[in-house]
């Protein structure tokens, strides 16, 4: 199921978004990754599935898990998180997912940005890929939020791109606020870097 509707989505962004991706061989191709992105539209996530060749699952607010259609596919391909606060029970699943060589993909905002700019992260992407010891890759969405902006009713065609930047690493495992937020803070720091120039080559 995951596979074909991947494959269906990959034609849709292909022919309505002449959707780009760059450096997607910085997405090491086992073991556990975090693949850390800005959010400005309810197209990123699955365009982060049709950008990558492995399967993903993906951290999304609680409440899309019952929405009337879009929670069947929600529930088959994510983890719920409540915006509110993280529950050591989401932590500890993705946590899970990721030692068992997993590939997780969170968006460290916490909620689509309106401005179209990359903004601050929250501390759960740090303190997960601490504990599970996973790598991060960063990525950087480009025109999603033309496309379909935040209250938006209809796709407008228009041309999206997606950045992964290299791997980052945490080999240590913390736990004071302090050090997950400059974990935070570098990650968010290394996504709007990817602003400033292509990282790697472009694939399909």
């Amino acid at each position: 199921m995951y596979w074909i509707l991947r494959a269906v989505l990959k034609i849709v962004y292909k022919l309505l978004f002449c959707c780009e991706v760059r450096g997607a061989e910085n997405i090491p191709a086992e073991g556990g990754v975090i693949i850390a992105a800005n959010h400005m539209s309810h197209l990123d996530p699955p365009l982060i599935g049709v950008c990558i060749k492995r399967r993903a699952v993906f951290m999304a607010k609680s409440s899309l898990f019952h929405v009337p259609v879009i929670g069947w596919f929600v529930r088959r391909f994510s983890i719920p998180v409540d915006r509110g606060t993280a529950r050591p029970s989401t932590i500890k699943e993705a946590v899970r997912r990721l030692k068992e060589g997993g590939l997780v993909v969170m968006f460290p905002e916490g909620t689509r940005s309106r401005e179209g700019d990359v903004g601050g992260g929250k501390r759960g992407v740090a303190m997960v890929a601490a504990m599970a010891r996973a790598k991060v890759v960063p990525a950087l969405i480009e025109g999603t939020e033309k496309a379909l902006p935040a209250g938006a009713a209809f796709l407008r065609p228009t041309k999206i791109r997606v950045t992964f930047g290299r791997p980052l690493e945490y080999e240590r495992l913390e736990t004071s606020k302090g050090f997950q937020q400059r974990v935070t803070d570098e990650i968010m720091e290394r996504i709007r870097e990817l602003k400033n120039g292509a990282v790697g080559r472009s694939s399909s």
